[in-house]
């Protein structure tokens, strides 16, 4: 019988390349790394792994079998999720990831909705970046997550995951109130500084293929993670910066935003095969209230 763990490995490393990334993962050495795939090879009774260099490349019989982990994984959720359905109460650990402004504006009101209706749950919420969930869903530090990209890079599809849609909004170019314009808005301001979110995140990298489809690369003077920030120096006259409606509620004074066609789109994602279970269900519920609440008021 194959052993799910083992099967694991192989996956992410059939998805992160060296043995040195899964060890690193899952707080193993490469060494136990190395000899849990050999024991997997021994099970399976087939060789899985080549080397190449320095470098370890799956075989065939390995490539096929990731396939069939993806399913196997896939299928304990959906596993877990009837048990839990069948105990009935929905209780037990929920671990929560979500972007900065979601922690600010949305997420507040569904845990306070949450801990009133499921008392047995227990709410533990992560602040991060939408680029590090994928990650931490499947490494299992995280059980549901609020995720977004922009229609004008959107984020390529994952096999280990599955999403809903919660939110679709307007992204503003907030500007200096004094030196508004509406036509044209992104060109208007190729000369000058920008504020974008940190290298590695979506905002940055939305932030530059705009521009780059305006025809200019932008002079990134500032970078900000926090909208607050953000808007903060938009107000002070030190640049200009997108912004998605979600965080601009209540823009300071001194500050304009000049709508663009660009949308941001949330979504509710988790593990494959999690979606019928109680507590994800229950989330999902609580923030899709939430949402409309904020939009409404």
């Amino acid at each position: 019988m194959l052993d799910v763990r083992r099967l694991r490995l192989l996956r992410d490393l059939d998805r992160l390349g060296t043995i040195a990334a899964v060890a690193k993962a899952h707080s193993y050495t490469p060494s136990a790394v190395s000899q849990q795939l050999a024991v997997l090879e021994r099970e399976a009774g087939v060789r899985l792994l080549e080397r190449t260099g320095r470098r370890v490349e799956l075989t065939s019989a390995g490539a096929v079998l990731v396939r069939q982990a993806e399913r196997v994984l896939s299928a304990l959720e959906e596993a877990d999720a009837a048990l839990a359905t069948v105990r009935g109460e929905v209780s037990g650990p929920l671990r929560i990831g979500a972007f900065p402004t979601a922690v600010r504006t949305i997420l507040p009101t569904a845990l306070v909705t949450l801990g009133r209706e499921y008392p047995a749950l227990e709410l533990m919420v992560t602040e991060l970046d939408p680029v590090e969930v994928p990650e931490a869903l499947r490494e299992r530090r995280l059980d549901v997550a609020l995720v977004n990209d922009f229609d004008l890079l959107p984020v390529a599809p994952d096999d280990t995951l599955d999403a809903v849609e919660l939110l679709d909004e307007t992204v503003f170019l907030a500007v200096p109130a004094d030196d508004a314009t509406g036509d044209e808005p992104v060109a208007r301001y190729r000369h000058s500084p920008w504020i974008a979110g940190s290298p590695g995140t979506a905002c940055h990298a939305v932030t530059l293929q705009l521009c780059r489809a305006a025809g200019f690369s932008p002079v990134v003077r500032h970078h900000a993670d926090d909208f607050d920030a953000v808007l903060a120096l938009v107000a002070a006259g030190l640049g200009v910066s997108l912004v998605p409606r979600l965080a601009a509620s209540r823009p300071p004074s001194g500050v304009a935003l000049l709508p663009l066609e660009l949308r941001r789109r949330t979504r509710i994602a988790y593990r494959r095969g999690a979606q019928d279970h109680p507590a994800v269900n229950a989330f999902t519920t609580a923030i899709r209230a939430a949402t409309v609440e904020h939009v409404r008021r």
